[in-house]
């Protein structure tokens, strides 16, 4: 992924709540011989051997998955809120851009079975019914709801390089960097609201 030195997310412990606080990602690979991406949770975590792992499961029927047994290498891609920048934001004439913050993360996966896929579909639900009103356990399931877990292929990734951009105006003075948040505030968007919050936290 290229990023300008200025852009770069190099704090570790930044990089891995970021994941956890954006697990729903891209994961791509080779299969039958093209580019192959999947929109899946993956979840950050550690393996029985204490590496870092990201951990998931597909459809049987997804073809990717097969692959996995054919070629290992794997890139799974994040992304956090993002925004345009208009340049009329600025105190001078400029060209406009786009905020955001995109994490690579590299790794060979592996196909996981048995209890290690219960254990990861566990995991993930727990995580998620964590605000529900009434939380859904998988150990409270019947055996016949349980017989779909049948139906998925559970992975493992080792997780081998990330790569971690942060784009939030830090190339801009703190006049022009004040005023892209007001400006990002007052367009009532989510995603633009969040930069905001990320870029205060950045320069405060």
């Amino acid at each position: 992924m290229y990023t300008p030195d200025i852009y770069q997310l190099e704090n570790p412990a930044q990089i891995r709540s970021f994941l956890k606080e954006n697990a729903f990602g891209i994961l791509i690979n080779q299969t039958n011989g093209k580019l192959w991406a999947t929109h899946i949770p993956m979840e950050l975590d550690y393996n029985s051997e204490g590496k870092e792992i990201l951990h998931g499961h597909l459809s049987k029927e997804n073809p990717q998955g097969i692959a996995f047994e054919d070629n290992t290498e794997v890139l799974a891609v994040f992304t956090g809120p993002h925004a345009y920048i208009s340049s009329s934001w600025y105190d001078h004439e400029n060209v406009p851009t786009w905020n955001y913050t995109a994490v690579h993360v590299y790794g060979k996966v592996k196909i996981i079975h048995g209890e290690a896929v219960i254990d990861s579909l566990t995991k993930l639900v727990d995580k998620y019914e964590q605000t529900s009103a009434c939380p859904v356990k998988v150990s409270e399931l019947s055996k016949a709801t349980m017989r779909q877990a049948k139906g998925v292929i559970g992975f493992e990734i080792e997780i081998t390089q990330i790569e971690a951009t942060q784009k939030m105006s830090q190339n801009r003075d703190d006049h022009n960097y004040k005023n892209i948040i007001q400006e990002l505030e007052k367009t009532q968007s989510p995603s633009a609201i969040a930069v905001a919050e990320e870029m205060k936290k950045l320069r405060k």
